[in-house]
């Protein structure tokens, strides 16, 4: 699986965006897709997930606590596509973000745990 996301830019405190994770080589509805970000200096650090399409808690999505309430991660499976509709953006937010994907059925915020990463698409959010 290639995974490429796109979405990034330089964004105002409190302005929006939409990230999207575009899959190639193979569908990524078997697969549980994340989000996982990079500020300067710091270790990459889970963001969100979306559970894979067939199993009972299909669409079930976590997500790390700073974020709840203003980021969703939703997929278009007919698409291969995974989003991250970022809102109300802070400072902090500031980061490569990847996204990943990881086969099997169990969800895991374990970064090694992903088999496939995108190539990363930076946010920066300016006071």
């Amino acid at each position: 699986v290639q995974l490429q996301a796109y979405g990034g830019g330089l964004v105002q405190i409190g302005d929006s965006l939409r990230l999207s994770c575009v899959a190639s080589g193979r569908t990524i509805s078997n697969y549980v897709m994340g989000w996982f970000r990079q500020a300067p200096g710091k270790e990459r650090e889970f963001v969100a997930l979306i559970n894979w399409s067939g199993i009972r808690s299909a669409g079930r999505t976590y997500y790390i606590d700073s974020v709840k309430g203003r980021f969703t991660i939703s997929r278009v499976d007919a698409k291969n596509t995974v989003y991250l509709q970022m809102n109300s953006l802070k400072p902090e937010d500031t980061a490569v973000y990847y996204c990943a994907a990881k086969s099997g059925t169990a969800y895991s915020t374990i970064e090694h745990e992903y088999d496939y990463w995108g190539q990363g698409t930076q946010v920066t959010v300016s006071s």
